[in-house]
């Protein structure tokens, strides 16, 4: 059985890449937007992962918050900050971010076991 993140970054890419290939100014631009406004900045990466996680909490977004996880180990972020941060975007978004919150956790221990 293909694992919860390969089965999700393969997905992602096959279907990224037939968007994209339709050559849609506005998507691409969203895209784009998307990729630079995780960038050093102001504010390190880090901490803007970390953002976009409470924000894809809170909007209950399953596949951004796999994102935000993933980009979340990338950069190092340890498990108590990750839990930390869910705390935040669940508090804030209540009760009903908790099935997210759930497959958020699910997600993060596939990432720890790829290691």
């Amino acid at each position: 059985m293909i694992d919860k993140v390969d089965e999700f970054n393969s997905y992602r890419a096959k279907m990224n890449d037939k968007i994209l290939s339709e050559n849609n100014k506005v998507l691409k631009r969203i895209f784009n937007l998307d990729t630079n406004a995780f960038t050093e900045g102001a504010l390190d990466k880090k901490t803007k992962e970390l953002l976009g996680l409470v924000a894809s909490t809170v909007l209950r977004c399953d596949d951004c918050v796999k994102y935000h996880l993933e980009s979340s180990h990338k950069e190092g972020i340890t498990r108590e900050e990750i839990m930390e941060t869910l705390s935040i975007g669940t508090l804030i978004g209540g009760t009903i971010v908790i099935p997210h919150l759930r497959r958020a956790f699910e997600y993060w221990e596939a990432l720890e076991e790829n290691k």
